[in-house]
């Protein structure tokens, strides 16, 4: 129960964060911005009078905060505000879109209606955030303004995530680093993208989190000496050289730091680049070039460079419009450090991404045509794009958020693709018409296949000819949606064609025996084949695949058995969601569901839970329900795409029971390792070993070994005994 008190500290909050919000956008306003403002500000606190978020906080507090995400995080202006507070109502109250228009604007309502989520039902197989997400995306077209309102909103429900109950915290979770995360990463947001993950782990895998943060925290006075003394000799120089510049130290996000240990399976003090060094210069545009390649010789006159880790993004700035020169060197103390070199406007296009780059839009650079290049690729795709949503968000994941490959043309101009492209994606894009008679490729002028995979750097020249056609094994050679999208167009036209035709047959052998084409007859020669449409018979037919003297024959044989009784074949499915209930007899290990029913379940292969791991339950199609960890490599995709399939899942006891796990050890080879390995599995412990294999190389060992254990806690003792093994440099688990 909220008292008076209460309710007025909250106001005086509210009038706060309000005003606060004024005076952060005070340098942005123009006339009549702040009335515009104040309206809706009022309208949003009178249409969510009296609601409250799962935190007990009145609901006003959340658009406020997403406001001020948009103006102190992504710098954007008083139509993003008025969006940003408003960007509930439609969804959550009885103001309509037209209200909305009537009351502020066009381009107010558009941006709203791109942020409210679609309503009804959803058919089997869908994904509700596939759906939203590419409603959203289709608003880019008009305003890109909606997405970064959406990242704004996204940003402020993972702070105040810790209310929400566990299941929703990781399906929230799972859909932020699946799609929000990469794509702030996209529109050059990268404090919101290191935020995002950040928040992504601590509530998926929160005592790594805790972990990391703890162990940066004790290293914080270690660190800022050593970066005191790193930067001196370099501050000096550039000081010298006259330049107006600012150097600072900063630790690698969490998300980053924990990303590495675990590809690279390496403890924290293993990591070895935990921080970064960034040299930020103000010098005019036509002169960022040369001062930023001066710098660069500077911090390598003090310091070795790694060539190997030289990243131009100066010369050719990344798609989304960053800009920047990275190098990692050996400090004096023999450790690496990454150094990040860039000027005043880099840093802000950095920081801000897309909101930036329209304030330096009128100086053209070369981040600039990148920047607009990528986005009208993503308005290409969706206007292109007739799959599913799932298969929509796989795609556009597969193009727009991994890396890119740079090649060129014969006459040198630069084409960006997405990583992996081969030279038939080059072809499509250059013209579809070159891609559909493409028939190989020079590159570097020597002759490659269309499935040749491009590399940074290649000069691509297509071969065509009008006789080459697409065909279906294309599709397996492309990754760019625009060269699928294609593909997947001329088979059709292919197909209908020869649907075309092979009706054409029928109706001729119909017509023959003087009947008429009726649904009647091509059903029942649909299902004589066993095949699913009357469209699949029409293009048998007509590619031959179904001879025409047999269609003839099976015509006549109708016209003399028309009443002949058909016998149906009955098949019993089980729906997917209705798992069988099983007798516990004291031996279950989980319970499944709202109600933590008894239920049949699978544990998934792809991450082998055991007891004590934090897991769901996912309803598959075809085998019931399979268990899965959080941190499995698939959690994300199944928790953002499938969040209705998901199920909650609770350990019971796990005695009398083994399971397999397996565990990857490295360290320096000796001799009688493997027997002190054995003796602290099987003597000390007790666990029984399926299988252990080692190899040796240069005095390094590396080994798995599959055994069998109880839960969580076995393994960890387990683990702990095997590193105190002299030898023995890190001991881990594998999936």
């Amino acid at each position: 129960m909220v008292v008076d008190e209460d309710l007025e500290l909250e106001k005086k909050e509210i009038l706060r964060k309000y005003r606060k919000l004024l005076r952060h956008l005070k340098p942005r306003l123009k006339k009549g911005d702040t009335a515009q403002i104040r309206k809706a500000f009022l309208t949003s606190m009178e249409a969510h009078a009296g609601m409250r978020r799962k935190s007990g906080e009145p609901y006003i507090y959340h658009p406020l905060e997403v406001a001020q995400i948009c103006v102190d995080e992504i710098g954007l202006g008083t139509t993003s505000v008025v969006s940003a507070l408003l960007h509930d109502v439609v969804e959550d109250t009885d103001i309509t879109l037209q209200e909305v228009e009537k009351e502020f604007s066009p381009k107010v309502a558009k941006i709203i209606d791109g942020l409210t989520k679609i309503s009804g039902v959803f058919e089997q197989g869908s994904s509700e955030q596939a759906e939203n997400f590419r409603k959203m995306l289709l608003t880019l077209s008009d305003d890109v303004r909606v997405i970064l309102i959406k990242l704004a909103d996204r940003l402020h429900n993972m702070r105040t995530l810790d209310s929400m109950p566990r299941n929703k915290q990781l399906k929230i979770a799972n859909e932020t680093i699946y799609l929000y995360a990469p794509l702030a990463h996209r529109l050059g947001l990268y404090n919101i993208k290191s935020e995002l993950e950040d928040l992504f782990l601590k509530f998926t895998d929160t005592e790594s989190y805790k972990t990391i943060t703890d162990k940066i925290r004790f290293s914080k006075d270690i660190r800022n000496r050593f970066i005191r003394q790193f930067i001196r000799p370099i501050k000096e120089e550039i000081t010298r050289l006259g330049y107006d510049f600012e150097i600072m130290g900063r630790p690698k996000s969490v998300y980053s730091i924990w990303n590495k240990m675990r590809k690279q399976n390496v403890t924290f003090e293993e990591v070895y680049d935990l921080f970064a060094v960034r040299i930020i210069i103000d010098t005019p545009i036509e002169k960022e070039k040369a001062a930023c390649w001066q710098v660069y010789s500077v911090v390598t006159d003090f310091y070795q460079p790694n060539p190997d880790r030289l990243r131009d993004w100066i010369s050719t700035p990344r798609a989304n419009g960053y800009e920047s020169l990275h190098t990692t060197v050996m400090s004096t103390r023999g450790q690496w450090v990454e150094v990040q070199i860039r000027t005043k406007r880099m840093d802000e296009i950095a920081e801000r991404g897309y909101a930036a780059h329209w304030k330096y839009k009128d100086k053209g650079t070369d981040a600039d045509v990148g920047l607009e290049m990528w986005i009208n690729k993503v308005r290409e795709i969706l206007e292109q794009d007739n799959s599913s949503a799932i298969e929509f968000i796989d795609d556009f994941r597969l193009n727009f958020f991994q890396d890119e490959v740079f090649v060129f043309t014969p006459k040198g101009d630069l084409v960006t693709l997405p990583g992996g492209a081969t030279a038939l994606d080059f072809a499509f894009d250059i013209h579809s018409e070159v891609g559909y008679h493409c028939l190989g490729a020079k590159v570097n002028q020597k002759l490659v296949p269309l499935n040749h995979k491009l590399r940074n750097g290649d000069q691509v020249e297509i071969l065509t000819s009008k006789k080459q056609h697409p065909n279906k094994g294309w599709l397996e050679y492309v990754v760019s949606s625009k060269a699928k999208a294609r593909i997947k167009d001329a088979l059709k036209e292919e197909r209908k064609a020869v649907e075309e035709l092979g009706k054409e047959i029928i109706q001729r052998k119909l017509s023959q025996l003087k009947r008429p084409l009726t649904s009647e007859e091509l059903n029942a020669m649909a299902e004589h084949f066993n095949l699913r449409t009357i469209t699949d018979l029409y293009y048998l037919v007509g590619n031959g695949k179904i001879d025409h003297s047999t269609v003839k024959q099976f015509l006549k044989q109708m016209s003399t058995a028309r009443e002949q009784p058909k016998a149906k074949a009955t098949t019993t499915t089980e729906s997917h969601e209705n798992a069988r209930r099983v007798q516990s007899n004291g031996m279950d290990l989980l319970l499944l569901g709202e109600d933590m029913d008894v239920l049949d379940y699978k544990f998934a292969r792809c991450c082998n839970p055991i007891p004590g791991d934090d897991v769901f339950g996912f309803v598959t199609v075809s085998e019931g329900v399979k268990i899965h960890r959080t941190t499995c490599p698939n959690a994300a995709e199944l928790l953002s795409n499938y969040g209705y399939r998901i199920i909650k899942a609770k350990w019971t006891s796990s005695q009398d029971k083994s399971f397999e796990v397996g565990i990857k050890l490295i360290g320096t080879d000796r001799i009688g390792l493997i027997n002190d390995v054995s003796t602290v599995i099987s003597g000390e412990l007790k666990v029984n070993m399926r299988a252990m294999s080692i190899n040796t190389e240069g005095g390094i060992f590396e080994g798995e070994i599959k055994l069998y254990i109880n839960d969580t806690s076995h393994l960890d003792t387990l683990i702990a005994k095997l590193a105190n093994v002299q030898g023995v440099m890190s001991a881990s688990r594998i999936f």
